[in-house]
């Protein structure tokens, strides 16, 4: 590209990508008067007093007395490096609040960016509203200085302690995806968000920028992006900070955005131009949301991003130890910008003249401790449209209920049990249909691009997927697609992840439905989720929001077409490491109790709740009423699978969990009494995981007593398990009897194979369950069988090898097992028959 084409996409003052000087922007203008740009100058300097404060002091927070080491902090932490971007961000977008009425939230990406938001959170008077120890006093603000990174204080993120968070942001990656959920059918919002430009540099931030594609500007409202290049990470320059002007500006329109540039250090000028900069931003998303709302006609346009360029711990001292180390525009303002204030006079007398510099005893002691009214009057906005007291980011406050139709009525007709076959998800899938059709603007289902293929296409009867791209007349042939669409797909998990959490967070409900080897994505950001509830249960006004509902389906005893690589159902050890204060766990058997579990996630709030759920046709083993019993409890024997009454000791205890583990358990059951008929077996089922841990450890925990009224003091238990058997002895671990379980479960043995054959490579068939059992039966002195079980298990192995053999040799399993069902003649208690 020539000189001339380079200056035309992009004005010539703006192509050096240092982050000093003179202001340098794509918009001109000079909205400020000189008086204004005073009061914004001296905001920023109470702004970034205060993030430094928050770093270093415990006490004397206005340096009425000279700074000495007694006044620090032990510990040093924080990080100011990102601070003084997100500041001179906040505060100008609070004029444009103010000037236009703007319904508008913060989000800070940038890692460990809290002291910028709360600084901005104390300026504004919500800090103090909602903590009123931290009154605004010289008390006040040391009590505010010192509970920072501290015990018994608050984390250097925006944590929910913060007023006005709901991005924590203590992984990078997911501000924007956060930004667009909570914007999603709010159409009155403008969600501006920081981005870092360390930030940048994750996948989930890469893959978050094609959010627009799915915003429809009648619905929804807008994000706007702020690219803060500070130039460095934590020891490294950031790729961003260092490409040209032009490869950015094409980067970003090859996203679909208009990027507009502000670059530069000097304050004055910087002001202007972000003034100018970020209103014109404004009035151009107002443009196309009008242009949009006036015609009904949803239309993808540019939005606006801005570019903001400026040194790393801005306002700082540009160099240290006699001039020989950089330190502001550098990496060493990122976090603590002087780490040995304790001991080296130099930088002690250096920090105590950068502090003052920020004329703590005019804009503080002069005023009692706090800001002036005069300044907040005419900066800060007012009542909730303080971003940091904007209902948005509290988003329990907003929530309005789900309105539910009765799963009853979505029943499937199970006569006999175990001998219909049914597909429980696409069931489910008429009673999310008939969710999305009650709640049109209060409800999303969102995936990676696996809504049809796990069976859930019933929806889109109702609810079309979100489309802002182009259109091919292909798509009206079963694509689905619509501007105005409820379910949310994009084969990015991360984004589809932020984008839910964005929404619940906001105060809308959701759910998430994912292959299950593959939910491991976001296994991090399903564990950043659990903190933030956890520490909100902590903080009294965070009103509770609704629950992270995850759908796992495409289950692992069901890829054996898809090989080794799509076996995974690890996901669950993940959340069951979680505070059981938030985490969920249920594997409901069958399509009723999948309906009844649904019911309940969905009505729930504060939790992560997983639903795991095969896809495929199912035998279906309990009637509704029955159903609903059953998930109530969580666990509970089963009569018509048993061979003896529950009040009677059993000889073997088959347990299981999941629904293709339980139908192998079943069918197990089914060959030892063939063998067997006198064998007194006990079928227990787990549809709630977390009911085999202690009450003590979670509050669904059976009591001793409850589990060993399930589980006997000293019968075998053979457990099938949906997962990892290890999940299940970790669970029990202190049990009484768990020296007699053995938990059959995935092994981390596949291949493409039949189901069956992938099953018995892991020993949760229905030949190893019952060979397993022979075997403990057989065992020691009182073991019942006493040496009778060796014919019976030698044809079962027999039986088991020929299967094997035919999946080898056919492709295909045998149609006995795929087409088997629990006799009919042995519906009822066995003990009716066998037992008199």
């Amino acid at each position: 590209m020539s000189e001339q084409d380079m200056s035309s996409s992009q004005p010539q003052e703006s192509k050096s990508i240092s982050p000093y000087g003179p202001a340098r922007s794509t918009v001109k203008g000079e909205p400020l008067t000189k008086e204004e740009i005073q009061k914004y100058n001296d905001f920023f300097k109470a702004s970034l007093y205060l993030s430094l404060g928050m770093i270093y002091l415990r006490s004397n927070p206005l340096l009425t007395t000279p700074l000495d080491k007694s006044h620090f902090k032990a510990r040093l932490l924080g990080h100011f490096g990102s601070a003084p971007g997100q500041i001179f961000t906040y505060m100008h977008f609070n004029r444009l609040i103010k000037k236009y009425d703007l319904d508008a939230i913060f989000i800070s990406g940038p890692g460990h960016g809290a002291p910028a938001v709360l600084s901005q959170a104390y300026l504004e008077g919500t800090y103090s509203e909602v903590y009123p120890e931290c009154s605004e006093d010289e008390e006040g603000l040391r009590k505010f200085f010192k509970q920072f990174s501290f015990p018994g204080g608050i984390g250097s993120h925006a944590t929910p302690e913060t007023p006005g968070s709901l991005h924590e942001g203590g992984e990078l990656g997911y501000s924007i995806s956060h930004a667009f959920g909570a914007v999603f059918d709010n159409p009155d919002l403008i969600a501006v968000t920081m981005v870092g430009d360390g930030e940048a540099e994750t996948g989930p931030l890469a893959t978050s920028w094609h959010s627009t594609k799915f915003l429809n500007p009648i619905t929804d409202g807008a994000v706007l992006p702020i690219l803060h290049l500070n130039g460095y990470k934590i020891n490294n320059p950031t790729i961003l900070a260092r490409i040209s002007h032009g490869e950015l500006e094409s980067l970003f329109k090859g996203y679909g955005y208009q990027p507009y540039f502000v670059e530069g250090d000097d304050v004055e000028t910087m002001h202007q131009a972000m003034a100018a900069t970020l209103e014109h931003c404004v009035l151009e998303i107002r443009r196309f949301q009008q242009q949009a709302r006036s015609t009904g006609k949803a239309f993808r346009p540019m939005w606006p991003v801005v570019i903001l360029r400026s040194p790393k711990g801005w306002t700082g001292p540009r160099k240290i130890n006699e001039g020989k180390n950089y330190l502001e525009g550098y990496w060493r303002s990122h976090q603590v910008p002087l780490t040995d204030v304790h001991n080296n006079p130099e930088h002690l007398a250096l920090l105590e003249s950068w502090m003052k510099s920020y004329e703590p005893e005019r804009l503080f002691a002069a005023n009692g401790g706090r800001i002036s009214a005069e300044l907040r009057q005419e900066l800060c906005p007012a009542g909730n449209r303080r971003m940091s007291a904007n209902p948005v980011a509290n988003g329990g406050i907003l929530q309005k209920p789900l309105r539910m139709p009765d799963f009853r009525d979505y029943a499937l007709k199970v006569d006999h049990p175990a001998v219909t076959l049914e597909g429980s998800m696409a069931n489910m899938a008429k009673l999310l249909r008939d969710i999305m059709s009650l709640n049109p603007t209060n409800f999303r289902l969102f995936g990676p691009d696996e809504t049809e293929s796990n069976k859930l296409g019933n929806v889109y009867e109702v609810a079309k997927k979100v489309w802002m791209g182009e259109y091919f007349e292909e798509d009206a042939n079963g694509g689905n697609l619509a501007p105005e669409g409820r379910v949310m797909e994009m084969l990015s998990e991360h984004t589809c992840e932020g984008w839910l959490e964005g929404y619940l967070l906001s105060g809308r409900h959701g759910l998430l439905n994912s292959y299950e080897p593959f939910i491991h994505v976001i296994d991090s950001m399903v564990n950043q989720h659990c903190k933030w509830l956890e520490k909100s249960l902590e903080v009294s006004w965070r009103h509770p929001i609704p629950s992270l509902n995850i759908l796992l389906t495409a289950v692992v005893w069901r890829q054996d077409h898809n090989g080794f690589t799509h076996q995974d159902p690890g996901f669950l050890d993940v959340v069951a490491n979680k505070s059981p204060e938030v985490v969920r766990i249920y594997l409901p058997p069958d399509g009723n109790c999948l309906l009844s579990v649904t019911d309940h996630c969905l009505r729930s709030s504060n939790y992560v709740n997983v639903i795991v759920a095969d896809k495929q046709p199912h035998l279906q083993f309990l009637p509704m009423d029955q159903a609903i019993v059953h998930c109530t409890k969580g666990i509970g024997i089963w009569p018509s699978f048993s061979s003896c009454p529950p009040s009677t000791s059993p000889d073997l205890v088959m347990a299981s969990c999941g629904d293709i583990s339980t139908q192998e358990s079943l069918a197990a059951i089914s060959l030892l009494l063939d063998h067997f008929p006198t064998l007194k077996i006990r079928c227990v089922n787990v549809v709630d995981l977390f009911k085999l841990i202690s009450h003590e450890e979670h509050p669904h925990g059976l009591t001793s007593t409850e589990y060993t009224s399930l589980f006997t003091e000293d019968k075998p238990v053979i457990f099938n398990f949906h997962s990892y058997p290890w999940l299940v002895y970790r669970l029990t671990h202190g049990r009484r009897n768990v020296e007699n379980m053995v938990v059959k479960g995935y092994r981390e043995k596949g291949n493409i194979d039949t189901p069956l054959e992938l099953a018995i490579r892991n020993g949760t068939d229905r030949f190893s369950l019952a060979m397993e059992a022979i075997d403990r039966l057989s065992e020691g002195p009182g073991g019942v069988l006493k040496g009778k079980g060796g014919m019976a298990r030698e044809e079962l192995r027999n039986e088991q090898l020929r299967c094997q053999g035919l999946a080898f040799e056919f492709g295909i399993d045998p149609a006995e097992i795929t087409s088997w069902t629990w006799p009919r003649e042995r519906g009822g208690l066995w003990s009716e028959r066998h037992h008199v």
